[in-house]
């Protein structure tokens, strides 16, 4: 996920400078909506990082001045390459110029991983639920693709809202795909696919699941949906990524179930990437 406050007038397109700073090369773009794309970058030799942390990366302005923002990392840590899921705001100082990048382009990538949506920050347990809107899917995208969180969980549960049904078509083409991964199969073998469990829901556009995240989970409907027990502090897990009012409004469902908030320094049952919050996500 990622945050690009709007500006009065979009930016003009910037053009990929061979000597730009913390340099990486675009290896590939794909756009899947008009307003959603993802693109994949080179890796620097020297960075490591947990699955679900974020970097800064960004394009030079007019003035050469580089406009950073943080963006989540979607690729897992063992990955040879970094992948990014990003919105397109038209007046935004950075994505009106990155939703046009292209292969052998160049971003600003800095090399220093943070967050707290890494597994770390979690009590062990038995499910772990990712909650997200948007482009929040971005850091879960990482961590569902990573064996050790299947290590830590039995089952996981990714729950994705958005608006219009295309676009959740990112998270939808990953979860399919992971299903029948075939490194992730050959390590759990094939009942794999039924440890990882998708529930998308659309808030405008009609679609087969509809609703908000925190309707549909104290109601109950995503449970009785799913074939799961009620949520309990004892065995479930949570990291939620979206909007300040989501992020505020999933805490105070996931605290009525008995739940805490924890970070790095202090593992609990839930975790909120704060990072990206504030007018124009």
């Amino acid at each position: 996920m990622t945050l690009d406050l709007p500006v009065t007038q979009a930016a003009p397109e910037a053009a990929p400078k061979k000597t730009l700073p913390d340099a990486q090369t675009v290896t590939s773009v794909k756009h899947w909506t008009d307003s959603l794309f993802s693109f994949r970058v080179t890796r620097p030799a020297s960075l490591r990082f947990r699955s679900g942390e974020f970097v800064m990366i960004g394009l030079p302005d007019d003035n050469g001045k580089p406009i950073l923002r943080a963006y989540s990392i979607a690729s897992p840590n063992w990955d040879d390459e970094l992948e990014f899921y990003s919105i397109k705001v038209p007046d935004g100082p950075l994505t009106s110029r990155l939703q046009h990048i292209k292969p052998g382009d160049q971003i600003i990538l800095r090399p220093k991983p943070v967050g707290t949506l890494v597994l770390d920050a979690l009590l062990p347990g038995k499910r772990l639920w990712f909650l997200a809107t948007g482009t929040g899917l971005a850091p879960f995208a990482s961590l569902m693709r990573d064996p050790e969180t299947y290590e830590r969980f039995e089952q996981v549960i990714m729950m994705h809202t958005c608006r219009t049904a295309d676009e959740l078509n990112y998270g939808r083409e990953l979860v399919e795909n992971l299903r029948h991964d075939p490194l992730l199969t050959e390590i759990y073998g094939e009942g794999f696919a039924e440890r990882l469990l998708y529930y998308p829901t659309t808030t405008r556009e009609e679609s087969p699941l509809m609703g908000r995240i925190t309707d549909n989970l104290t109601s109950g409907k995503v449970l009785a949906d799913l074939g799961l027990p009620p949520i309990n502090p004892a065995e479930d897990r949570a990291m939620i990524c979206g909007s300040l009012a989501f992020n505020v409004d999933v805490k105070a469902v996931l605290e009525g179930f008995g739940m805490n908030e924890g970070a790095n320094s202090d593992p609990r049952e839930f975790v909120v990437e704060k990072a990206f919050v504030g007018e124009g996500v």
